[in-house]
């Protein structure tokens, strides 16, 4: 009982109670969306393949004979267990492509989350210092262009840069670290800088919003008067305070990106869950449509479920609330 009285750990249970329902309510939405989609599924994935026996079968194997409240029962449990069935074009389990392809994903949103923070921080931190001033200006007109540049274009104009003229990176594809470091990083560069150029850009704006509204509080004017540096002031003032919007964005870009960046990925052949999502449709693979927008939506809970987590440990205030 007294663990429970803890506002943090009380807030942690509220906001998991929270993330379990609005995934429950998830996983019904997704179920009656693919429903409404026009067109038989089972018809397409068979295509020539077709007969009324097999036509048949792979509707009782799918579980599509049944009633429609039946299915939606079997939905949720199996969706809660792991279980979110088979791919109908090559009848593989849906949760092992899944996640076969999860750790290219991974490795790309977090890459590209880094270089969107190198790009960020330092800009719009920069820009809000000189609000106004010549810097400010020059930085925010880039940001602009950088948040108007298409993803897909910027990640054309890098292959045909680095790749086709200097020749100095491959221009798709994707190699495990196991396979070799150099390799890797070869690999990840082009797609990685793509994405974090885009996210830098947008974040940029948010990183120089929220440092200019620290900045122009009275507790730093109060700093200021006490003869703090300025590098004293940035970091014990300042950085704390610009955390928390920072850290929204940060974890909304990086929710989005785990979500797979479909466009580039196709750009660069990356064989991520955006990838995925595209060679579905394509194919009216409907489980593995389904699967994959449900751990979207699943990795989009969670990270938002880890950013509130921080907001507490950082804002005691938040907690309270």
């Amino acid at each position: 009982m007294t663990a429970i009285r803890s506002p943090l750990l009380r807030f942690i249970l509220i906001r998991l109670a929270y993330t379990v329902a609005v995934l429950l309510g998830v996983i019904v939405a997704v179920f009656f969306l693919i429903q409404i989609v026009p067109g038989d599924p089972v018809r397409i994935a068979l295509g020539t393949r077709y007969t009324p026996e097999s036509y048949a079968a792979l509707r009782s194997a799918s579980g599509l004979d049944q009633p429609l409240p039946n299915q939606l029962v079997a939905y949720v449990g199996n969706a809660f267990t792991g279980d979110l069935g088979v791919s109908f074009r090559n009848s593989e389990p849906v949760t092992t492509m899944l996640f076969d392809r999860l750790p290219a994903t991974i490795t790309l949103a977090l890459a590209a989350i880094v270089v969107a923070l190198l790009i960020a921080i330092p800009l719009g931190s920069w820009a809000a210092l000189r609000e106004g001033r010549l810097a400010d200006n020059v930085i925010r007109v880039i940001s602009q262009f950088g948040i108007s540049v298409p993803d897909f274009w910027m990640g054309i104009l890098l292959i045909g840069l680095f790749s086709t003229a200097l020749g100095w990176l491959p221009s798709a594809g994707y190699q495990p670290f196991a396979d070799g470091p150099l390799g890797w990083f070869e690999h990840l560069v082009l797609p990685a800088v793509t994405v974090g150029v885009v996210t830098g850009a947008i974040m940029t704006r948010y990183v120089r919003s929220s440092v200019l509204e620290v900045v122009n509080t009275p507790f730093v004017t109060t700093a200021e008067s006490k003869g703090l540096s300025r590098k004293k002031i940035m970091l014990d003032h300042v950085g704390r305070n610009a955390l928390v919007p920072v850290l929204t964005i940060s974890g909304i870009q990086l929710a989005g990106l785990l979500g797979g960046v479909i466009v580039v990925e196709v750009v660069f052949a990356w064989p991520g869950l955006g990838l995925l999502v595209y060679d579905s449709v394509a194919a009216r693979d409907y489980p593995v449509l389904q699967g994959a927008i449900l751990l979207i939506a699943v990795i989009f809970l969670f990270v938002n479920l880890v950013v509130d987590i921080l907001y507490a440990v950082i804002d005691p205030r938040i907690r309270l609330s």
